[in-house]
Order: structure tokens, then sequence, then C-alpha cells
């Protein structure tokens, strides 16, 4: 032992010893939470502490190497100096302090997303406001900083009461010593690099046996080194030609013609009008609403009377029953609701380069000379979605607190004022809030008799779930059914105002969630925390009536189109929901490494090891069950999203005049 630590690495021991106990702490505080969705078997328990020991050993191994290569430099004869004092102390408190900010990250990063680190935490980072000011409204700040000061404070006087820096100081360990003990954990870390990687903690089936057995710092760097992942380098594949051919016979129906048959592109024409069937052309407010599950509703057995409103409207609109969003984050649905494309692996085109000039929904839209509107209570700046957007031919209506647009971006930005702010949080303004600077800017494209088309994205319900007292009776900030009741509420206010516009009788809502409240779950992919709520309302000429065909996010929007009967070229992979044949019912389901192709109460999983794992999906307990692999249905799968990403990667997606 003293070989590995002399007494000049006793802080170094003693580090380790605080970082190894931590990481304990939270790996069993972990297993208590969620005991009941795991693997509990012996050895399933056991190779999940032992592999997050092997993680935990990677990890740390990268903190020692800064004070590694202190002590091994710092010269002998300068031990125990008023300098090597304060770098050690200075150093040791730095990292003690990281140890516990990490420790208590863990924690509230694992209830929100039952996940260790991801590039979630990642772009918690870029967007500091947002996330310093959510934590600070969701929990007491001052007490966490004043619990943490304090910990890193009794550590330190626990390590100096127990004589480790007085080791330090006094030490007369020489340079080869120093230079056998540091060898070890430069292998450790080389080995780490070169052959350690992130998804290697993937070893069950089950996924919270595989989240405990990470370390969260590890993943982290993981995440912030593999935001983006290239399909054909990490997933499996069919031949290009096939995948293409596969995706178009999909998309192929009586009103489909494509323009370059025989080119590796989607691009075609559709037609949905006829000598009977005129096109129409109503304004659209399209309401996407932050984390909304379908199991909220009184439609999927909820009690709790919390959507009231929109339980109203799904009895007297087109009401997609079946319906599930691509992904777990907003950024991902607002990647399939404007683009109607399945998720790409990695971080959503919402986020990437290479996202402006594409054929976007609002490229329909623009066809048919529509202003096209972006209305975010935030400042758009968050998660790129004012570049996103800018960069796609919409104008941006946002709080504006201060980041500007990129310079290349032509559009046309309008704050919302202070004066039209009654309640904000670190989010950004109430729902309320939002949609009456949407009426006010409704009544101007009305004044202007140019039909317009609004992309209008919540906050309200997304913690710390703050709102304005006094509109429900559930008191703000106690939690999500109060958030999501006062969705809800804010609904019916906006609508009834509406309803005094002139322009309400020419306008059809849509309404449908961006992600569920959770993705959490114990398998690969839980199905039923991707079903959500979409409802068409106010269409002219159309009677109530619930669809129960299985459909994704992409897809609304191609069937509102038909709607309309709307003759226009496209570059979309959504379908007409209301045409749709039982054979090409389908739903696409993933996150970022995941991507699912759920049809017929089947689903295949791919992942970024090239592993494509089927299962049969029992609803109604939401288990998956691993089944023997269906080939064609396989194919089908890795087609969809083979030629998503290709398209992304050879400008596919691009804008063709």
């Amino acid at each position: 032992m003293n070989k590995i630590f002399p007494s000049r690495f006793a802080l170094l021991k003693a580090y380790i010893s605080l970082f190894l106990i931590l990481s304990f702490i939270i790996r069993l505080s972990f297993l208590i939470w969620n005991f009941s969705e795991l693997d509990k078997s012996g050895f399933t328990l056991g190779k999940t502490f032992l592999i997050g020991f092997l993680f935990d050993v990677a990890t740390i191994s990268f903190f020692t190497i800064p004070y590694l290569i202190y002590l091994l430099l710092f010269p002998k004869h300068f031990y125990g100096s008023i300098i090597d004092k304060i770098i050690t102390y200075f150093g040791f408190s730095l990292g003690v302090l990281i140890l516990f900010f990490s420790f208590f990250g863990e924690f509230t990063f694992w209830e929100e997303f039952q996940r260790r680190y991801n590039f979630i935490a990642v772009d918690y980072l870029i967007y500091t406001y947002e996330v310093v000011e959510n934590i600070n409204e969701s929990y007491p700040l001052p007490i966490l900083i004043s619990a943490m000061l304090a910990l890193v404070l009794i550590s330190i006087v626990l390590v100096y009461k127990l004589g480790y820096f007085g080791k330090v100081f006094t030490s007369e360990t020489n340079f080869t010593s120093k230079l056998i003990a540091t060898i070890p954990w430069f292998i450790i870390v080389a080995i780490s690099t070169l052959f350690i990687t992130n998804k290697q903690a993937d070893f069950s089936n089950n996924r919270y046996n595989n989240e405990l057995a990470k370390a969260g710092i590890y993943s982290f760097f993981a995440a912030f080194r593999n935001n983006e992942l290239p399909y054909n380098e990490f997933y499996k594949i069919i031949p290009k030609e096939a995948a293409y051919k596969s995706v178009k016979a999909s998309l192929l129906d009586s009103n489909n013609t494509f323009i370059n048959p025989n080119k590796n592109a989607i691009y075609r024409t559709i037609l949905n009008s006829d000598s009977i069937s005129k096109a129409i052309k109503p304004n659209v407010i399209f309401i996407c609403i932050e984390s909304l599950s379908a199991n909220f509703l009184k439609e999927f057995g909820n009690t709790n009377n919390i959507t009231p409103t929109i339980d109203s409207l799904a009895n007297n609109s087109l009401f997609f029953k079946n319906l599930f969003a691509t992904g777990t984050r907003t950024v991902r649905g607002m990647e399939a609701i404007t683009l109607s494309i399945p998720p790409t692996a990695g971080r959503s085109i919402v986020k990437r380069k290479e996202n402006q000039e594409l054929f976007t929904i609002g490229e329909v839209f623009k066809q048919k000379g529509y202003e096209r509107n972006f209305f975010y209570g935030g400042d758009g700046y968050f998660d790129n979605m004012n570049t996103f957007f800018g960069g796609n031919g919409f104008n941006i209506v946002d709080r504006g607190r201060g980041f500007l647009l990129d310079k290349s971006i032509s559009t046309t930005r309008t704050n919302i004022e202070d004066a039209e702010v009654t309640f904000e949080n670190a989010w950004g303004v109430c729902d309320m809030d939002l949609y009456n600077k949407v009426i006010k800017e409704a009544d101007k494209a009305h004044n202007s008799s140019k039909p317009f088309f609004d992309f209008v994205m919540t906050t309200s319900n997304h913690k710390p779930y703050t709102y304005p007292t006094g509109k429900i009776d559930i008191p703000s900030g106690t939690g999500r059914n109060g958030a999501v009741k006062y969705t809800d509420y804010a609904i019916a206010q906006f609508i009834k105002k509406a309803k005094q516009k002139p322009w309400f009788h020419n306008t059809v809502f849509v309404i449908m969630s961006d992600h569920c409240a959770s993705s959490a779950g114990r398998w690969e992919l839980d199905v039923k925390n991707y079903h959500i709520p979409a409802i068409i309302f106010n269409l002219p000429n159309q009677q109530p009536k619930k669809i129960d065909k299985l459909a994704s996010q992409i897809d609304v929007f191609p069937t509102l189109f038909a709607t309309f009967n709307w003759d226009y070229t496209s570059n979309l992979f959504g379908q007409n929901i209301l045409t749709m044949l039982p054979n090409k019912e389908r739903a696409f389901i993933g996150n970022y490494r995941k991507l699912g192709y759920l049809k017929d109460k089947k689903v295949l999983i791919l992942d970024e090891q090239k592993n494509a794992n089927f299962y049969s999906w029992n609803p109604s307990d939401n288990s998956l069950k691993l089944v023997p692999t269906d080939k064609k249905f396989k194919n089908k799968a890795i087609s969809f999203y083979e030629v998503a990403d290709d398209l992304y990667r050879t400008n596919g997606l691009k804008i063709k005049e």
C-alpha cells in the first residue's frame, strides 16, 4: 500500500476514498429509489456494482492526473513550503467541492430523467440562465449550497484531523517512489481513454441496472464527446438502394408522385384536391404543449380531472388516440413535427449544424402564401430554437432576454415586452401571457388579410411547475398535476378569447404534445411513455371523430394538409392518418441512442452497438418480451432510420426550388 500511496500521496488516498464512498452512496440510493424496477437477481446486482466500481476507478483516475503531475514535478526540498500549502489546500478544496457538486447534481438529474448524466446535462452547461433559474425555483438552493459548502469544510477538517495534510507536508518521498506510484494511474487513464466506452456499462436488458452501473461524471464526458451519431457508423444498415426502395414503397399511394423516382430521394408531389374537394386556406395555430402525456387525459383513464378543456376538445374535434411522440425532449418533438421525419441518432437536427433552409412544414405553408411565426415564452436562444426556426423562414416572437439571432439569419423578431408579462419563471412567461401575445399578433395578421401559421411552444408544464396564483384549485409549485391543470386552464382562456375574434371562424387549432412527462422505465424504450394526445379543432365541415390508428407525430401535419385538400410538393416522411391503411400504421420512438419502430404490437429497437432487438409489446402492462426477429420487419425499421440520416447528411432535406 505504501508503494501505491506513499506519504506524499496521502491526500490523494483520502480524495479517492471520498469519491468512492460518495459514488457508492449514489448507487445505493438509486437502487433503493427504483428497487421495484430493477433486475434483482444476485448475479445481476453483483455485476451492476462491480461494473460500477470499475467505472468509478476509471473516473477518479482522470481526476488524479493534475495532482499527480504536481506531486511528481514539485521538488522535494519545497515540501511543506507556503506555496506547497497554498496549492495543496486550494486544489484539495476545489476537488472536494466538485465531488459534492456532482453528488447533489446527480440526485436532481435522476429525479428528473431517471438516468445518469447524458447529453441533456451537457446542454445544461450551455443554457445556464434557464437551468440555474429552474434549479433555484425548484429546490431550496441557498440550503443546498450551504450544505455543500459545509460538507466540503467538514471533509477538509476531518482529513486534517486524520493527519493526511501533515503527512503530505512532512513527507520524505523521493522522485523514484513518486514515479512508481504515479505510473499505474496513468495506465488506468490510458486504458480508459483507448478501450473503455460508456456503452460497455449496458450489460443488461434492464435499463435501470445499466444506469446504476455507470458513473455520473464519466457519463457526462462520454455524452460531451458523442452527442451526434452517424447512423452508418454505429447502427445496423442494409444496402442504401434497398433502404430507399423500402421507404418509397411505404410512402407511395394514389396521391403521390415521386419527382425523381430513380434517385435516392423522397421528394414528391402530393395531390389532395379534385373537382369536388376544393382547397381551403384557414389560419392555423399549432399549440405544442410541454410534456403532456396521454395518461393525463380522462380519455385514457385519468380520474384527477386535470384536463377538462382538452377532454372537451377531444370530444369535439379530430382526436388521435393512438399517436406516439418520436422522442423524450422538446427539440426532438420539434424535429418530428416541423421536418416530419423519424428521429435521428444523437442530437436532434434542431440543435445540429446545417439545419437551415430545410424542407419543413413551414415550406408547405409558404407555398400557400402563409406568414409563419414561432412563439416561445422564454428566449428562443435556448436549445437553438431561434436559429432553427428563423433559419427556416419563421418570424420569431419570444421573450428576447438579450441573446441575438445569428447574423446570417434574415427574419423578423418581436419581443414579449415586460408590460405584457403577468407571471414568469425560469423557462419563460406563463402560458396565458404567451397566448395573449399570440392573439395580438393574430389580430395584426388578420388586418393585413394574410393567412398565418403560428407554431406556439408552451412552458408552464415544466418544473418548477409554477404559474399565476388564483387560477386553479391546486397551489402553484406543488407538482406536475397543478402544472397540467393550469396548462389546460390557459388553453380554455385562449379559446374563449379567440372565439371573440373575427378570425376565429377561419382558424384551425392543432394541439399536440412535444413529448411525455416521463420517459423513464425498465425497458430499452418504454413504449407507453411515448403516447401523447393530438387534436385538430375547428376544422371546417368536419364532424368530431376519434381515430384509433397507430400513428406518429410526423403524420399530424400531412394529415392536416390533406383535410385542407392541398396539392403541394413534399419532402416529408409523414402520411395522412385518415386514409392510412392498416398495413401502413406504425410509429417511431427513440432517445438519443435507441431507435424504435412500433407496429402491430411489435417493436424493433436499434442501438449504436449495431444490435437490433425484436420485442412483443404488451400494452396492458407496458412490458416487452424478446421474440425471434422478423427479418422483413427489421429491414423496414432500418430503412426508415438509414434514409432519414442519409438525407440529412447529403443535404437531401434541403429545399429544392
